[in-house]
C-alpha cells in the first residue's frame, strides 16, 4: 500500500472521469481502498427502505468514493503535486509548484 499524500480536510480537484474539473474538500479517505469521498462530487442515487429514523423511504443522493489517482491537492486557487521532505526531524508535505510546506 503506497503512501496517501492527501488528507481529510484537504480540497481538491478532480482531474480525470465523469467529474473532471470538480472541486470539493475530503470528508473521508478509504486508505485499503486508496479512495476518498469528496463533498459534492460523484453524487450517486441510493433508494432506501421506511425505517424508523426515515419513515418515508425513498431516494436519497450521497457521496460515493473516488481514486487518489483520480484528485489533485488545491493550494491558492491551482493544482499541485505533493511531496515529502524533511524539516528537521520533521517529515513534512510540501507544493511541489511553490516549493512551501502545506
Amino acid at each position: 500500500m503506497a503512501k496517501l499524500k492527501l488528507k481529510t480536510g484537504d480540497t481538491v480537484q478532480v482531474i480525470s472521469g465523469d467529474h473532471k474539473g470538480e472541486e470539493g474538500k475530503i470528508v473521508e479517505i478509504i486508505k485499503d481502498k486508496n479512495r476518498a469521498i469528496v463533498e459534492g462530487v460523484n453524487l450517486v442515487s441510493k433508494h432506501t427502505k421506511p425505517s424508523a429514523q426515515n419513515p418515508q423511504g425513498g431516494i436519497v443522493k450521497k457521496e460515493a468514493a473516488i481514486h487518489i489517482s483520480n484528485l489533485m491537492l488545491v493550494e491558492n486557487g491551482k493544482i499541485t503535486r505533493v511531496g515529502f521532505r524533511k524539516d528537521g526531524d520533521n517529515k513534512v508535505r510540501f507544493s511541489k509548484k511553490t516549493n512551501e510546506v502545506i
